[in-house]
Order: structure tokens, then C-alpha cells, then sequence
């Protein structure tokens, strides 16, 4: 039996229902960058750093606790886990178990993404559900530059992880509204199409009306004119204009304006915002 699976075996028998970061981190796979990258186990015994910069003028941003302290604090961490204080909110629990375990980096790679697993794993408990319609690692990455920044103000500073944790509930938040935002669009797409079940529509028109649907809110806000139906139906600019005449009796509204500054949103029933 190798040494992943042996050390598998007695965190799940120690801690019991505990996500185990090597089982985990079995699945990350390839060379690193400077050397092999040891697969499937903790990190080795060279000094762990988070560094930017060129390699002969390194910036480094966060230096990890020595290897040999490594097994007894990841243990602390997993009791933590298992066991959290009496009355602590779930999903504060899930923000320090976000910056626990990424500073702890016990790996040689992919710290980021077993940490996220682990930290998804917390937000099911916290909510009591194994199915979630948002993405916390999608919203961290729209913020990373924060992200980092935060986290290496959490680890150079004092005890007080305060400020980290507002960033991460504030993430949070913005990841449950833009899941609600993609929830509000897929239930207009689908009424949408359900009203115009029966209009006879060709292929092109199908295909601009989806993709304004689908970015309903975002890349078209003030709608389309003649010359950007042709670039996305790839069509000429006569064909675009017909086009559009008959999507104007059968699926969209015009903006005001006219000549080349007439612009196009799908018509649904009821208006977001005076666009789609």
C-alpha cells in the first residue's frame, strides 16, 4: 500500500466524514515547473514559498511553515474541521477553512484547488445541501487580484482575520446574486421561447436571439444594430436589415433612434432594466 493510501486510511479512521486534502490531491497530476512535483502526498523538505518576480529577483508574497511542523498542524486543522467551537456560523467556519488550509500549503502543487474542494465541502454543510447553483471559485477568480491580496494581508499580519473574512463573505454574496442573475435568464429564455413556440423563424435569426438571451444583461445591454447582426449571423447587410424587419413584427422591440443608430432588444413581455 503506498504512503497516500496508508495515511488515507488513518485520517479517515481518526476523523470520520473528513474530506482527506491527499486523497484529494491524488488527482493532480504533472511536472512542475523547477522539478516533479510529488503526486498523492505532502510536500517535501524545501522551503514552500508563493513568489512573483523574475527567478533571479523573486517577490515573495507568503512563506509556509517548515516541513517537519507540517503533519501536526494539518492534523489540527482536520480536528478543527470535524469538530468546530460550538455556535460558530457555518460559513465563517467555511472562510477560515478557506485561509487555513491554503496557508498551511502542504503541497507541492495544486494547494489552490484542493482548497476550494475543501472549502466547497464546508459551504454543503453550512447549507445542509449536496447540490449548489453557484460558483465561489468562479467569483474568487473574477476577484483574484483581491483575492490575493487579502489572503497575503491575512498571512503577514496580525491574528485578526476579520478583514479576510468580509472579503470572503462578500464574494460569497456576489457569487449566490450572479447564480440568481444566470437563474433569472435561464426562466426568461425558456418563457421566451415558449411564447414563440409556433413563429416561423429561420436559422439565423434563432441564433442571435439565443445569444441575446444568453447575455441578457451583459454584452448587448443597449441591444443590437444592423451592422453587429451582421458580424454575429455572418450575413450581409441587406440580409441583416430583412432580418431584422421581421424579427421587429415577430420577437424584438426597437430602441429609438433611426438609420445606422437603430438598435434592437428581444421583446419578452415585460422589460429588465429597458433592455432585455
Amino acid at each position: 500500500m503506498s504512503y497516500c493510501c496508508n495515511l488515507r486510511v488513518s485520517w479517515t479512521s481518526r476523523f470520520p466524514g473528513t474530506v482527506v486534502p491527499l486523497a484529494i490531491h491524488a488527482f493532480v497530476q504533472g511536472p512542475g515547473v523547477l522539478g516533479k512535483v510529488r503526486v498523492g502526498e505532502l510536500r517535501g523538505n524545501h522551503i514552500m514559498q508563493v513568489v512573483s518576480g523574475r527567478l533571479d529577483q523573486p517577490n515573495v508574497h507568503f512563506e509556509a511553515s517548515p516541513r517537519g511542523q507540517l503533519e501536526a498542524e494539518l492534523d489540527a486543522f482536520i480536528t478543527w474541521f470535524n469538530q468546530p467551537p460550538q455556535g460558530l456560523d457555518g460559513l465563517v467556519r467555511a472562510g477560515i477553512t478557506h485561509l487555513w488550509l491554503i496557508t498551511l500549503h502542504p503541497f507541492d502543487d495544486g494547494n489552490g484547488r484542493v482548497t476550494r474542494a475543501v472549502t466547497d465541502r464546508a459551504l454543503a454543510q453550512a447549507e445542509r445541501q449536496s447540490v449548489r447553483f453557484y460558483s465561489l471559485s468562479a467569483a474568487i477568480m473574477a476577484r483574484r487580484h483581491a483575492y490575493y491580496d487579502h489572503l497575503e494581508s491575512a498571512q503577514k499580519g496580525s491574528l485578526d482575520i476579520t478583514p479576510w473574512l468580509l472579503w470572503f463573505l462578500d464574494t460569497l454574496k456576489e457569487a449566490l446574486e450572479q447564480a440568481l442573475l444566470r437563474i433569472d435568464r435561464v426562466l426568461m429564455k425558456a418563457t421566451f421561447w415558449q411564447r414563440h413556440a409556433t413563429t416561423v423563424l429561420n436559422e439565423r435569426q434563432i441564433k442571435v436571439l439565443n445569444r441575446l438571451l444568453d447575455t441578457a444583461g451583459e454584452e448587448f445591454e443597449q441591444g443590437i444594430n444592423a451592422r453587429k447582426y451582421q458580424s454575429l449571423a455572418k450575413v450581409s447587410k441587406a440580409t441583416a436589415t430583412r432580418d431584422l424587419a421581421e424579427l421587429l413584427e415577430k420577437a424584438a422591440s426597437k430602441l429609438p433612434g433611426g438609420g445606422r443608430s437603430t438598435r434592437y432588444t428581444v421583446l419578452l413581455g415585460r422589460t429588465v432594466d429597458g433592455t432585455l
